[in-house]
């Protein structure tokens, strides 16, 4: 082989430094192609047609044509490594709707596999660590369904450490301050019993901050319309406000103005029916879910069955049961079938069925588990009794459904007296003073808030724990900041058996804003 690179010919040289010309040549051609296979190898982070496609048809729960736009996605650009994140949403998706163990623990193994990939990838990119993140926190979501909360808990530390790293590094990078901000306020609504674990593990954040970084990202998103996580952001930002932010209406608003794909997204009915709920405008929920988009070309999604139940029967349609059957009926799962069936019970009393009643709170004590409260709620209900009182339920009901008037309507002509034990009593208090209290008459809430603090304070029942919870949210709302910390004070220091960690959450929420 010739070689035409020129070189000091002198024989000396050739001698001394063992010169080989045509070897140096080849040494530099090799070099060359090597790093060009090296970049080429290391992976880049871009979201293209086919990845964005991909990301919005899994938010969509079309999970199956996402998996093709990825594999066409693959095939073309082989080098791309967003494919794996959009993946990855799909697992998280598949297991977080399906709660089946034996599939969380065959798709497990992607997890790593994906990270791996990852972590040879571009490190400059501000995708890199967000995506270690991003991955990382869906499996630690995806175990909670499973109880392992100890894996779970390391989980978000590593991702909240990534997180934080990559804001150092990419401090304007939205996509980064989105997941971030949602952490840091989460973290900032913790129960001062679990603050210093997360000090202790390097985790810090209040609900202010999270809210002003989710906020800054809203903001970009108004002036940056190509931007791709702004629903995501939003909607974030409404369930944030509407369960620790005290401000349904601003939660409500958000989503409604968001232009959210309600009628071919089966993921955005869950999420507007859910916040319509919550909010008091059940007639919406219930028409919302009554035309949720079903299909083969959706992931099945049976809780939609539920919360169509539980809202015609917060309306007291009499077909309400059919959904909540239809629910316990098909769904594999193991969360909200305790809740269902304490449900269809209340169903079955409301019409006049104490045997019927009987029957599913038998079924509640057998079926389903009680990782979640409310399903921990209703198997208190199953296992200990006593029967419940159909005019507080039936008021309740109504209440949860936004229907105050006619709630108002069931309780106003009775008092204490109608009442046979102590936690009726202490519940009639409770209910008139909610109703109260979202109808804006504030000192009538206030009043009988108060006369259940007093009366059961002392008692394991969530009464009194909530009213000290909400009389501090209508102070908060009056700007008398001091009674406002001494009622959300007072809520921390009950520890009732049922909904102790939500209603704690909410009131370190209100001394975080009142402070």
């Amino acid at each position: 082989m010739e070689c035409s690179l020129k070189y000091n010919d002198s024989k000396s040289y050739r001698k001394s430094a063992g010169f080989k010309p045509c070897a140096f040549a080849m040494a530099l051609v090799m070099f060359f192609l090597i790093n060009a296979l090296t970049l080429r190898a290391e992976g880049i982070f871009e979201f293209s047609p086919n990845v964005e496609s991909a990301y919005q048809l899994s938010l969509s729960l079309r999970l199956d044509e996402a998996r093709t736009q990825l594999t066409y996605e693959k095939s073309h650009n082989p080098d791309n490594l967003l494919p794996l994140l959009i993946e990855d949403y799909i697992d998280f998706f598949t297991i977080f709707i399906n709660e089946d163990k034996a599939e969380f623990d065959r798709l497990e193994y992607n997890k790593e596999r994906r990270l791996k990939r990852i972590r040879a990838g571009n490190s400059n990119s501000p995708y890199y660590l967000y995506t270690q993140a991003e991955i990382t926190l869906h499996w630690a979501l995806a175990r909670l369904k499973f109880e392992e909360n100890i894996t779970a808990a390391r989980e978000v530390r590593r991702a909240y450490k990534l997180l934080e790293e990559n804001a150092r590094k990419y401090p304007d990078f939205m996509a980064n301050k989105k997941t971030l901000g949602l952490l840091h306020a989460i973290i900032g609504t913790m129960p001062d019993n679990y603050k210093w674990v997360m000090k202790m593990v390097g985790m810090e954040g209040t609900l202010e901050q999270g809210t002003s970084e989710l906020q800054e990202v809203i903001a970009y998103a108004e002036v940056q319309p190509d931007f791709l996580f702004a629903t995501e952001t939003v909607v974030m930002y409404a369930l944030l406000m509407m369960h620790v932010g005290n401000n349904d209406l601003e939660s409500w608003q958000l989503v409604h103005e968001a232009n959210i794909d309600v009628e071919n997204n089966p993921l955005a009915t869950f999420i507007f029916a859910n916040i319509a709920m919550h909010t008091g405008h059940n007639d919406e929920a219930i028409r919302l879910l009554e035309n949720a988009p079903r299909g083969a070309q959706y992931h099945k999604f049976d809780y939609l069955d539920y919360m169509l139940g539980l809202a015609k029967l917060y309306r007291l349609d009499t077909d309400a049961d059919v959904y909540l059957q239809k629910y316990v009926d098909n769904f594999g799962g193991q969360n909200y079938i305790k809740d269902a069936y304490q449900k269809l019970g209340w169903y079955e009393l409301l019409f006049g069925s104490i045997k019927g009643y009987q029957t599913q709170m038998l079924y509640c004590r057998t079926k389903g588990k009680s990782i979640i409260e409310d399903d921990a709620k209703a198997y208190l209900e199953a296992t200990q009794g006593p029967l419940p009182h159909h005019d507080l339920i039936k008021a309740r009901l109504l209440f949860d459904g936004g229907y105050y008037e006619k709630a108002l309507a069931v309780l106003e002509n009775k008092s204490a007296k109608n009442f046979d034990t102590k936690r009726q009593r202490v519940e009639f208090s409770y209910r008139i003073g909610r109703i109260h209290h979202k109808m804006n008459q504030f000192d009538q809430a206030i009043h009988f808030y108060q006369k259940t603090i007093h009366e059961g304070a002392d008692e394991s029942w969530y009464f009194a724990c909530n009213a000290a919870l909400k009389t501090g949210n209508i102070h908060e709302t009056q700007n008398q900041v001091a009674q406002a910390r001494l009622f959300y004070q007072k809520c921390l220091s009950l520890y009732p058996d049922e909904y102790r960690n939500g209603l704690h959450q909410k009131a370190k929420a209100g001394l975080n804003r009142v402070k």
